[in-house]
């Protein structure tokens, strides 16, 4: 299975309702920030992207359909490049929206300071 949908945008732009919305839809499962985590395999494949070691992008996304939030929007040209038929799409928010909602959620578990508002 070939991504069909790359989403471009980062977290804390609506990327969760994007994800459920796209295996709704049925362009799923889509690979989130949620299937990183808890499993080894896709944690070896980022961490060696992270590397630049070569990459076979239909094993990173073996089984997905879509792909949203980090760390792939962080490599969506790549993953437009070697899914050449797929749509990308991207979801943004306001600034200070985003960075509120970062500062209080992912913000916390990186130890972001709170006091760090964009300028």
């Amino acid at each position: 299975m070939a991504l069909s949908i790359i989403g471009s945008g980062f977290g804390r732009t609506g990327t969760r309702s994007l994800k459920d919305a796209l295996d709704l839809l049925g362009f799923g499962p889509c690979h989130h920030m949620e299937e990183v985590l808890p499993c080894p395999a896709q944690i070896d494949h980022w961490c060696a992207i992270s590397r630049h070691e070569p990459v076979v992008w239909d094993q990173v996304f073996a089984g997905f359909g879509a792909q949203i939030d980090w760390p792939g929007a962080h490599v969506w040209r790549e993953l437009a490049a070697a899914f050449p038929d797929a749509r990308v799409i991207h979801s943004v928010r306001p600034a200070e929206a985003w960075w509120n909602s970062f500062n209080g959620t992912i913000g916390k578990f990186l130890g972001i300071y709170r006091d760090m508002s964009p300028r």
